[in-house]
């Protein structure tokens, strides 16, 4: 099941199935002592950043040790980890943590990833590099060898000699951009290309293992991808690592997510993934992420936070509700809609559980879950009786007092006991934050563009961490941020004549969420509607 959980990775791991997951990436905080190693700046990065930083490299050495253990613990015999490290502490973790865990046996590659970044230093070799350790748990692993070729659709553009994307221009506006394969093939089929920007790059030969160099730019300013922060990593750089040794289907965990980079890699190539961070930002940003990339046909995914929002609750999908309620509960729940005989899941012995998404439950509810029971699981039901435990589970957010009394009433007519549960017992319930939109027109160029200062001021007692904005805001569809991580609340941005739906998500310290839409038509005046 894809989720993206809140949370220390140690904490979390420790409550998860041994080998359990087929591939670990991470690219933990580098041992650099230096406050630019914060990136995001909330509460649980500052947190982690202290605990890391209460002593030397011995210390590090040991916090990361503790962290990797339970990863080795996580990987099925089949698989494989990539440890992302610098120079600062590459040798003392592969000597004390990686060699120590996995064994020398199991070191498989030294892999660098090459980049080209022009910094001002003298009387030294420029810094142009990570280091990229690969372990596999035993002989018996995943290796396609034509790992630098991610998926089927990127067959193709080897085929007709060129790929597109898109890229933001200077003035945020998108530029479609060409990446040349085979000049040949790309010339003889497109003659005329008006705002396009060309990119050439060489063919690489499919047939033969990729190198342990990886040559990958840093992700740039115009990057379409790029997100905002400093240590994103390009999506390039993990497709490679999660093809070559990864299949369809298997499941990858990256316990540091920060921008996602590998929860929407793998989603892209069709693999489960498990995102976790202690960064309230790290995880709303990654799932702005995969909310953007995510379509039709693409698999759910869950959110763990440490508090939620009633009314966001109260209005999801109802089967998306149950399934992720019943997880919280620590249950299993059912696995398709329909044909469930009454129930939404079950716990691990088989007790059953009934969702509503709902307030103030009634009595009808309570006499038909009875019901249930006793005909479709009558040797359960019989055994919980005699050993007066639960029956089973009902789920709500309220219940009213008819459903209560009618429980008491079953216990003392029946001996029987039917637990009920209000989802704020599960999850701690909070309230979002507000929020409120200011625009400043600007008026309009000689492009016939007009320009619009917008700002956000938003407020919450757990304190404002972050806003994102959704320039073509299509309200019977998910938001699809455009900018990810904006920390001030503040945008400017031209627009066409015509209509358009704008929508500004604020997020405060617990990952409770707000949107405002804005609605606005353009001509010679702007008109708020």
């Amino acid at each position: 099941m894809n989720q993206l959980i809140l949370g220390d990775c140690l904490e979390v791991m420790r409550k998860m199935d041994s080998e359990s997951i087929d591939l670990i990436y991470l690219d933990p905080p580098f041992f650099s002592n230096r406050n630019y190693e914060v990136i995001w700046g909330d509460k649980g990065e500052v947190r982690s950043f202290e605990d890391r930083w209460s002593g030397g490299i011995d210390h590090y050495i040991a916090w990361l040790k503790e962290r990797v253990a339970e990863m080795h613990r996580l990987l099925k015999p089949t698989g494989s980890i990539y440890l992302h490290c610098d120079w600062h502490a590459n040798a003392y973790i592969k000597v004390y943590i990686l060699d120590k865990l996995f064994g020398p046996n199991n070191f498989r590659n030294e892999i660098i990833w090459y980049y080209k970044r022009w910094t001002n230093v003298s009387k030294q070799f420029q810094n142009m590099h990570d280091t990229i350790f690969w372990y596999t748990k035993s002989n018996n692993y995943s290796f396609n060898k034509n790992g630098h070729e991610p998926s089927e659709s990127q067959k193709k553009k080897f085929d007709k000699g060129w790929d597109q994307n898109v890229v933001k221009g200077k003035n945020g506006e998108k530029i479609t951009q060409y990446i040349i394969y085979n000049k040949e093939k790309f010339e003889k089929n497109c003659k005329q290309l008006p705002n396009a920007r060309l990119v050439f790059r060489e063919t690489e030969d499919l047939k033969v293992a990729p190198p342990d160099v990886l040559e990958i730019p840093i992700i740039n300013s115009q990057a379409f991808e790029r997100i905002g922060y400093p240590t994103q990593k390009p999506e390039e750089l993990l497709q490679k690592i999660i093809f070559t040794t990864s299949n369809e289907g298997d499941t990858i965990l990256d316990p540091f997510v920060g921008g996602g980079t590998t929860v929407v890699v793998a989603d892209k190539l069709n693999r489960n993934w498990i995102g976790i961070d202690q960064s309230v930002q790290a995880i709303k940003v990654s799932e702005m992420r995969i909310d953007k990339e995510q379509g039709l046909y693409s698999k759910p995914f869950y959110l763990q936070l440490h508090k939620y929002d009633y009314d966001t609750l109260r209005n999801k999908e109802a089967f998306e509700f149950e399934s992720w309620i019943i997880n919280q509960f620590g249950g299993i729940p059912n696995s398709r809609k329909g044909g469930d005989k009454g129930f939404d899941g079950k716990m691990k012995d088989g007790t059953p559980i009934q969702v509503k998404r709902s307030d103030n439950i009634g009595i009808n509810v309570i006499k038909n879950f009875l019901s249930s029971c006793q005909i479709n699981e009558p040797q359960l039901f019989e055994k919980k009786k005699s050993t007066q435990e639960p029956i089973g589970y009902i789920i709500a957010f309220t219940f009213g007092r008819g459903a209560v009394q009618e429980v008491a009433k079953i216990k003392n007519e029946m001996g029987v006991t039917i637990e009920l549960i209000t989802v704020d017992k599960i999850v701690p319930i909070a309230k979002k934050p507000q929020i409120k939109i200011s625009l400043i027109d600007k008026g309009s160029d000689s492009k016939d563009l007009h320009e619009i200062i917008f700002t956000a001021v938003a407020e919450s007692s757990a304190g404002i961490e972050m806003y994102a904005w959704d320039w073509d805001y299509e309200e019977d569809k998910p938001f699809k941020a455009e900018v990810i991580l904006d920390k001030n609340g503040t945008q400017t941005m031209k627009f066409k004549p015509g209509n358009h739906t704008i929508a500004v998500k604020v997020v405060d310290n617990d990952g409770l969420e707000a949107i405002e839409i804005i609605k606005l038509k353009v001509n010679r005046e702007l008109i708020r509607e």
